[in-house]
């Protein structure tokens, strides 16, 4: 549907089945996910529900509170640093290589 696609806001989804709904304008930070919302050739493209089955829900989380924190900041000097867990850090850096961000 061409509804789907315009939609303001897009669905997250982990591989534990957790859903997060963020605006769609900051999970294009993903050039992954923006490709996907993006192309008819995806099923992302008129749902505009991702699956994320290389993210478990507490990674996919936060990837989504930095999807959100830099869409807030982004036109910003001196942006306080966000607070990472140190035990995520590591799925982090896989995630953001993955999600292209």
């Amino acid at each position: 549907m061409a509804q789907s696609t315009e939609s303001e806001f897009v669905t997250l989804v982990s591989n534990d089945g957790f859903e997060f709904i963020i605006p769609r304008s900051a999970a294009c930070v993903s050039s992954t996910i923006r490709l996907r919302l993006a192309s008819s050739k995806y099923k992302e493209g008129s749902t505009g529900r991702c699956n994320l089955d290389e993210l478990r829900g507490a990674v996919l989380e936060k990837v989504c509170e930095y999807f959100c924190y830099n869409e807030k900041h982004k036109d910003q000097v001196n942006v306080p640093d966000m607070d990472i867990p140190p035990e995520l850090c590591l799925e982090l850096l896989m995630a953001a290589d993955y999600l292209d961000t």
